[in-house]
């Protein structure tokens, strides 16, 4: 048996498995799942909420923006206060206050000596954490004075999310429009929602078999974890990390160093194999560009829009948090509001990204099989028109609903679903997984010839790079998997199918197939050695992200297991990138290996880019945050968007950048290439996005971890916290970072501009065909 055959046969055998456990982990989330109760009830049998009003609630809640103001349990944007966690300890706060005054006489619970204090957190945690819920009649019951607490808790909500004057300085600390929320008993409806997820952050759930991992000590009774695994840290109420965190954060350090060695083994014993001979000249410099290939040009030139709309909109969105409803004196929030910008700029994100690589999809098939199946022109020009109509729409949708122009029975379908990257409207995702369904007919039907000719050295890469498109036409699907009543702890689950398994599990096999065949085709790597290592690559980058998936969801609602799951696995994503310099070394390698190779010296600079960021942003950033116990402090605090930001640009975007400059080289290579604004655009991105990471993310995430570990997590996510002058002066330290990556945009689009406005031919005995100046 040939070694490219195992390497396949291990692959579906990884899949299978790793798939097989993923769906067994989504049912135990989905039967752990904290209830949602038919009715929440005082001791005398007074009717506080009931479920209708808590499935309203979150209905207005994603109507609004949802996780794009603030976020429920940990998951959103991070201007706004975690909603749970606000919500937890004004409560508790409420209850404490309610007893000084009662029995201390006392106006406050912060003026009571240590011991009461001590008495009365013990006297709140044995009724917040205490389990209510009668799954019979699925009825919560709350004592007297937890009711009065709900209540002064509730009406400051409805101040809050109106246009009340009293919690005006809120709504600015917020970044918050004034009636966010204008009609009454929709804000009413909202503090069910908010009440039931700060309800199931601090009642224990029932024990089952497996929880406790300890003897039983004598005399002492073991405290349960919460329905959301004892998150928020919460000090009022006894959150605090439990034992499973602490123990599955020690052995994900354990697999990442076992899978460090192994790798490293395996790197030791291998060799790549060099060509024999290099090409004289560029293989792909007479390339034919079809009807097809030429209408992708329009494909990236959409690429370049958007990415600049998503930066502009991400300085509105940072600078929010500095003026609140205003920028720069002009007040906006009345046009648009922080959770419409974040939305657009989170979203944006994924789709420029995601354009750029469907249209390589659409250049690169033809390119590789020298087939142009009938009407794939206008198959190509049909989609992208139907790109255009999905943004605009879906976006337009987005905008009625945050101002609160669109009726809750619409919002689903064509409104904002408030889920942070999938929020387009149902409707809008149905018609783009009909596109991405298109995409993959278009691709696959230009790549045909090749699947199913008589087997060739290549055969192999363009099989793993079709099945790649299939995956991303049909992983797609997992947008489509939860309805509008769907509990939340189930959404979650699929939503990060669609968030880690589509943008960072198939997108990356899909680039580096398409890599390798590009150097194959190149001439600069056997097509063994490129087939064997994409296959490697592949299995070993799919052994932790699949399972991996899970690290998202350990404060969802979610059993011990799948705590367990996430943080072995997710340490294994780290793994490969562990040895990113080699890849780094031989792409360096590749781009210096002939006189010609000069042609491609700015896309192989960005890959090289895209090494760096990967081994920075997704790997040490990531595992910075990954395992159970990091994780439980510092979920929704500026390290998480310090990760995102430096991986999803840094790698994904970085990589998008160097597939259009491909493309172009075939599109406009017979044009003289004046680099210096790629040159500009490459050192402006990179120093761009390192300098938002240290003046900014890095020590605010690090202040905010800090306060979140000694005061709890509702203080690190405060508006008391994050008025603070040295979080302004943070704040503003992202303005030369934010310039300087925007000057590197302007300059990308301004190199794409005049190859096609200004364009200037190679001369006729040919050359290199790039200039710097």
């Amino acid at each position: 048996m040939s070694n490219t055959r195992k390497l396949w046969l291990g692959l579906a055998a990884l899949l299978i498995v790793s798939f097989g456990v993923l769906l067994w982990a989504g049912t135990e989330i989905f039967r752990a799942a904290p209830p949602v109760p038919e009715r929440v009830v005082s001791e005398s049998g007074q009717v506080i909420y009931t479920r209708a009003d808590i499935e309203r609630g979150r209905q207005v809640w994603q109507s609004m923006g949802g996780m794009q103001l603030g976020s429920i349990w940990g998951h959103g944007a991070y201007v706004a206060p975690d909603w749970s966690a606000d919500w937890l300890h004004r409560e508790a706060t409420n209850v404490l206050d309610l007893w000084a005054r009662a029995d201390d006489a006392m106006a406050t619970y912060a003026q009571l000596p240590a011991e009461r204090k001590a008495a009365l957190q013990g006297r709140l945690q044995e009724m917040m954490r205490r389990n209510t819920y009668d799954a019979a009649t699925g009825t919560i019951t709350l004592d007297a004075d937890r009711v009065v607490a709900l209540s002064n808790v509730a009406a400051h909500y409805e101040s809050l999310f109106g246009n009340d004057p009293a919690t005006q300085s809120l709504r600015e600390a917020y970044a918050m429009k004034n009636d966010t929320v204008p009609d009454v008993d929709n804000r009413r409806a909202l503090t069910a929602f908010f009440w039931w997820t700060a309800w199931a952050a601090t009642t224990e759930r029932p024990r089952e078999p497996g929880d406790a991992m300890v003897p039983t000590q004598s005399g002492v009774v073991d405290q349960q974890v919460t329905y959301t695994n004892n998150w928020p840290s919460e000090p009022l109420v006894g959150n605090r990390p439990a034992a499973p965190l602490w123990l599955w954060s020690a052995f994900s350090v354990l697999f990442l160093i076992a899978g460090i060695a192994l790798l490293g083994w395996h790197h030791a014993r291998t060799h790549d194999e060099a060509p024999a001979q290099l090409p004289k000249t560029d293989p792909l410099a007479m390339l034919r560009i079809t009807p097809s290939m030429r209408a992708t040009a329009k494909y990236f030139w959409v690429v370049l829009a958007l990415f600049l709309v998503q930066i502009l909109l991400g300085a509105m969105t940072a600078h929010y948090q500095v003026e609140g409803q205003v920028a720069y004196g002009f007040n906006l929030s009345n046009v648009l509001p922080y959770s419409i910008t974040r939305t657009w700029h989170t979203q944006l994100a994924v789709l420029w990204i995601a354009v750029a690589w469907l249209g390589t999809g659409l250049y690169i098939a033809p390119a590789l099989s020298g087939h142009e199946p009938k009407f794939q022109r206008l198959g190509v020009n049909f989609l992208w028109v139907c790109l255009l109509v999905i943004v605009v729409g879906s976006f337009a949708g987005q905008w009625m609903a945050v101002m609160q122009k669109m009726g809750l029975d619409l919002n689903f379908w064509f409104g904002h679903q408030g889920w942070e990257y999938a929020d387009m409207g149902r409707f809008w995702q149905w018609f783009l997984f009909i596109g991405l369904l298109l995409w993959l007919t278009l691709v696959g039907r230009a790549l045909w010839p090749v699947l199913r000719g008589p087997q060739s050295d290549t055969k192999a890469i363009v099989g793993l790079l079709f099945l790649s498109t299939v995956c991303i036409g049909l992983f797609f699907g997992a947008a489509l998997m939860w309805g509008e009543h769907t509990h939340i702890s189930e959404v979650e689950y699929w939503r990060w199918w669609l968030v880690h398994l589509w943008v960072e599990g198939f997108f990356e096999v899909f680039a580096a197939a398409v890599m390798s065949l590009i150097f194959v085709k190149l001439g600069l790597v056997n097509t063994k050695t490129a087939t064997t290592a994409v296959l490697f690559a592949t299995i070993v980058f799919m052994a932790g992200g699949v399972l991996g998936t899970l690290h998202h969801l350990y404060f969802v609602g979610t059993p011990t297991a799948v705590v367990a799951l996430g943080a072995s696995f997710s340490a294994l994503e780290v793994v490969p990138l562990a040895y990113i310099g080699f890849e780094a070394y031989h792409t360096y390698k590749l781009g210096k290996a002939t006189p010609w190779m000069t042609r491609y010296r700015w896309p192989i600079l960005f890959f090289i880019a895209v090494s760096f960021w990967n081994l920075v942003g997704a790997g040490l950033f990531g595992f910075l945050i990954n395992p159970p116990l990091s994780l439980y402090y510092m979920q929704g605090l500026n390290l998480t968007p310090l990760h995102g930001h430096t991986a999803l640009f840094g790698v994904y975007g970085m990589l998008g950048i160097a597939l259009v400059l491909f493309c172009l080289r075939g599109l406009r290579g017979q044009m003289q290439w004046d680099t210096k604004a790629l040159k500009v655009a490459f050192w402006c991105f990179n120093i761009g996005l390192g300098m938002m990471a240290a003046f900014t993310l890095l020590p605010l995430g690090t202040m905010q971890l800090l306060a979140a570990i000694e005061h709890g997590y509702a203080y690190a996510r405060s508006a008391e916290f994050m008025q603070k002058p040295i979080v302004d002066m943070l704040v503003w330290m992202r303005v030369p970072g934010d310039t300087v990556f925007s000057v590197g945009a302007l300059a990308l689009c301004w190199f794409v501009f005049r190859l096609w406005v200004a364009p200037r031919r190679l001369p006729v005995e040919g050359g290199a065909g790039e200039l710097e100046r």
